[in-house]
């Protein structure tokens, strides 16, 4: 409309920053806008915004669509703070992403854990099991909602709809991490979405497997849930300067999903499929898939997630990935202490899957080695001693990490990704727990979370 810009941001529609413009492209910069009346307000959507909204929520048969500029970090954190508040429970696994740690953190709600199953083979955490969330549910009548991941990063899928309906009965919310399962609501023949089972809320990852750019989300609810509410407690963390670069790509990729969604991931789950099959034939490797379907703590597969044990090559996930990266230029989603994931997704071509598939039968090749002495376990059961919140607000001291085996640890400490806490605020650490941070800070394995970034002390509750 050739409006002139007496407001932010500053680069004035790339004029102001030229170089800025040739990096990010003209059209880029222009659509690089401030809210201005005629282009709503995410704070208070009333038009453009809430009818983009409204299209959203339709596409994937929720009651309403937020928007989500902070990632999907702040639509869990949002979720978990509009079912609790401050000392009420909430039963969750303990594979739960960093991001519904720090939401225990920032609003005061007490976990009552979950542990998930654990597959020993692959050293991988599960589901959770209906009996173990009814088993939570019938000695906590007072929690406030059930909290699911649906998918785990490995595509590991609980019942949800059972899940769903045991906690509704006990007036309970369901809320859903589906960072991983954008596709569900598009894909045929994959497991349930959180909004077909009856879930209340569900922070949705449109940028990782939906196709929009990075940091964009959607936080999806169900009838039963007041979403003024929810919208109020967006406001406390989510930024007031909105990026219409991310909200644009949001409604863009929506469209896209309602129009060629069905045969986009008809497509991606034909690929990994493919992969999955060239990668076992290689022998070594293990490329898992439905067959670790037990009706209880994996109850579903996404069969999208291309997920490879590499332990019987005699090297550990993370070797393999770094491997990948230096020797083969193939940049993979995560490599663990006994596994990869290579993220399959709309825009992947045949020829990149069978280059993977040649890198990983030359590492195989090349690499191989006897596998004794390397770790199995990537899950470990946590032994909760404080409230989150109140570990990561006391006092504390540094440790060094090879001395703080039964201490309480003041923060969190975790592999990214996946970002899943192997210790958070208020559990005790154990030998197990010492010899995994070693281990994965060995094996070049990413740790975040802790205070000293050279990963030599670890912040513990001070004692007396």
């Amino acid at each position: 409309m050739r409006i002139v810009p007496f407001d932010v941001p500053g680069h004035k529609r790339g004029r102001g920053n030229p170089e800025l413009r040739e990096f990010l492209g003209e059209k880029c910069l222009t659509v690089d806008v401030n809210s201005m009346k005629p282009l709503d307000n995410l704070c208070h959507p009333s038009s453009v915004i809430r009818d983009a909204e409204e299209l959203a929520a339709d596409a994937f048969g929720a009651h309403h669509a937020f928007f989500m500029v902070n990632g999907t970090t702040s639509a869990v954190q949002s979720m978990v703070m509009s079912a609790c508040k401050k000392g009420e429970k909430i039963i969750m696994p303990r594979n739960v992403h960093r991001s519904a740690i720090s939401a225990l953190i920032l609003c005061g709600a007490v976990p009552v854990y979950v542990n998930p199953g654990i597959d020993r083979r692959l050293g991988i955490s599960l589901g959770m099991s209906l009996g173990d969330v009814k088993r939570a549910i019938e000695e906590n009548p007072d929690a406030k909602a059930v909290f699911v991941n649906n998918p785990t990063y490995y595509g590991i899928c609980s019942d949800l709809k059972s899940i769903v309906k045991l906690a509704h009965e006990h007036n309970m919310l369901v809320l859903a991490d589906e960072a991983h399962g954008a596709h569900f609501y598009f894909g045929e023949g994959l497991p349930v979405s959180a909004m077909a089972a009856g879930a209340d809320l569900a922070a949705v990852s449109m940028h990782k497997s939906g196709g929009s750019l990075t940091q964009s989300s959607l936080l999806l609810t169900g009838p039963a849930v007041d979403e003024s509410y929810v919208d109020q407690i967006i406001n406390l963390t989510q930024t007031t300067s909105a990026s219409y670069l991310l909200m644009s790509s949001l409604d863009v990729s929506r469209r896209y999903l309602a129009l060629r969604g069905v045969e986009t991931f008809r497509r991606v789950i034909a690929m990994a499929e493919y992969l999955r099959a060239e990668i076992n034939r290689i022998g070594g490797y293990y490329a898992f898939s439905r067959e670790l379907i037990n009706g209880e703590s994996v109850f579903d597969f996404d069969v999208t997630k291309l997920s490879v044990h590499t332990l019987d090559i005699g090297l550990a996930g993370i070797e393999v990935y770094d491997l990948l990266r230096d020797e083969y230029d193939i940049q993979i989603e995560l490599g663990d202490i006994g596994n990869i994931l290579a993220y399959i997704s709309m825009g992947d071509r045949s020829l990149d899957a069978e280059r993977l598939v040649a890198a990983l039968s030359e590492i195989k090749r090349r690499y191989e080695r006897d596998k004794s002495g390397l770790l199995t376990q990537e899950y470990i059961r946590p032994q909760v001693v404080e409230r989150p919140q109140k570990a990561f607000y006391a006092e504390k001291e540094p440790v060094p990490v090879e001395q703080s085996a039964g201490r309480i640890s003041g923060e969190s400490v975790m592999c990214y990704p996946p970002g899943i806490p192997v210790i958070a605020p208020g559990e005790r650490i154990t030998p197990e727990i010492v010899e995994y941070i070693l281990y994965a800070d060995e094996k070049g394995a990413m740790l975040t979370g802790m205070r000293d970034a050279s990963l030599k002390t670890i912040q513990v509750l001070k004692e007396g």
